[in-house]
């Protein structure tokens, strides 16, 4: 039930998501249950985890096209940014440093869109 729970989510999700939907099948399942699964589907590929300072880990299906996730730090909307964008990057770390990086997952956090524009018109007022 856990496992098909956490397979039927969509996008990116927390273990106490889960749990909540679990639990509204069935209240003979724990947070420990949902977590040692979360773990176990992580470690065959299934699922990859990430984790924003100061934010609960998430959690998303591994079978889709690698990415990065954008965060706003003001409204918390995750944008997923295709792993071509950092290519550049890497290239540069490996041609100046010669550093090879993993970027196998990069959150990183400032304001989208809306919040920026919400916080300039505050402003302009």
């Amino acid at each position: 039930m856990v496992v098909l729970a956490i397979l039927d989510q969509e996008g990116h999700f927390t273990a106490e998501e889960v749990y909540r939907r679990v639990r509204r099948q069935s209240e003979a399942v724990n947070i420990a249950t949902v977590y040692r699964t979360l773990d176990l589907l992580c470690d065959l590929g299934i699922l990859t985890a990430f984790q924003v300072t100061g934010e609960p880990l998430r959690y998303e299906r591994a079978d889709g096209p690698s990415h990065h996730h954008l965060i706003c730090r003001q409204c918390g909307a995750m944008i997923d940014l295709p792993d071509q964008v950092l290519h550049p990057l890497q290239e540069t770390l490996l041609d100046r440093y010669g550093f090879t990086a993993e970027l196998r997952h990069v959150a990183i956090p400032g304001l989208c869109a809306r919040c920026r524009n919400a916080q300039a018109q505050r402003g302009h007022d």
